[in-house]
């Protein structure tokens, strides 16, 4: 089981909905109320919503995920 399916199996149907909402979101490339910004350092962005953040970066003008995390004080390390 890879680190995706671990976290969709922590969430319950509510947070799972939003934040397959969010990605989708994310993916049809509609940025509008997303809080979006640069983590310093890197090429990387991180996008906030609640206590998700979701890592990704631009490829092609497209968002590619990197990975999804809960939000803690080890999330933006060995970026």
């Amino acid at each position: 089981m890879n680190r995706l399916e671990k976290l969709f199996n922590k969430l319950s149907r509510k947070d799972g909905s939003l934040l397959r909402e969010i990605t989708e979101q994310l993916k049809s490339g509609d940025m509008h109320g997303l809080s979006i910004g640069k983590i310093a350092g890197s090429d990387l962005y991180r996008l906030k919503k609640r206590h998700f953040r979701i890592i990704f970066h631009w490829e092609n003008s497209m968002p590619v995920i990197d990975s999804i995390r809960l939000r803690n004080e080890r999330t933006y390390k060995n970026l």
